[in-house]
């Protein structure tokens, strides 16, 4: 299989280095994705898109023979389902990590600064996002941390092509329980209103903070392995 792995705000490819080499001795091939703009601190992200954002992981796609599963963590996740509306039919399976397919339209909001989204402090998150993280890996999260460009969060989201509901998601909710997750659908909360709509989504529980790709690698790994199994 050809797994896409999309991060979320202020991550590169390298975020995923700890579920890389589960995923490749299982046989499967790997690609991650550094988002336009996120090249390093210095690079120019002042006129970088949602837009072109999803246009880089459309191209992950469009690069590969086969099979594909999109992995996409937080932001990341809105971004993915987007790659999934734009290609329905080369996606086999969406896999969502504490993020969720935000639905046409919709926006996140998220506060922003000349055009960036610096990473918050630590105090502006909830207890339950940082789970499992040490006092050195929340230093080491912030040496590697990158501001996004505003554009990935406060852009509409923009879908056109329903056969997006048709390809299968698994949502792995790592700092809120299945449970919690099935409430907020029930609930008909506005970010979490477009699972009703997808035709086949699985629950499944990773206990940690909002970062498993840091916290549990090996055991984020063994859930996408198990949700990709189903689709070989």
């Amino acid at each position: 299989m050809e797994v896409i792995l999309i991060p979320g705000l202020w991550l590169d490819a390298s975020s995923w280095d700890g579920v890389i080499p589960h995923l490749e001795r299982a046989g499967h091939r790997a690609h991650p994705i550094t988002l336009p703009g996120m090249e390093s601190r210095d690079a120019d992200r002042s006129g970088v898109t949602r837009e072109q954002c999803v246009e880089a992981v459309v191209a992950a796609i469009d690069a590969v023979d086969g099979p594909v599963a999109v992995v996409g963590h937080s932001m990341g996740a809105g971004l993915a389902y987007a790659a999934v509306d734009a290609r329905p039919e080369r996606v086999v399976r969406a896999i969502y990590v504490g993020g969720f397919p935000d639905g046409d339209g919709s926006v996140s909001e998220f506060p922003s600064e000349n055009g960036e989204i610096p990473l918050f402090d630590w105090s502006e998150f909830d207890t339950a996002d940082l789970e499992d993280l040490d006092e050195a890996a929340l230093v080491s999260f912030r040496e590697r941390a990158i501001p996004s460009p505003a554009s990935v969060a406060n852009d509409p989201q923009r879908l056109s092509d329903e056969r997006r509901y048709e390809v299968p998601v698994t949502m792995i909710c790592p700092e809120f329980s299945s449970e919690t997750l099935r409430k907020w659908i029930d609930d008909d909360l506005e970010p979490v209103r477009e699972f009703k709509r997808i035709d086949d989504v699985t629950y499944v529980d990773l206990p940690t903070g909002h970062w498993p790709q840091f916290t549990k690698p090996a055991d984020l790994a063994r859930l996408i392995l198990e949700a990709i199994a189903a689709d070989e």
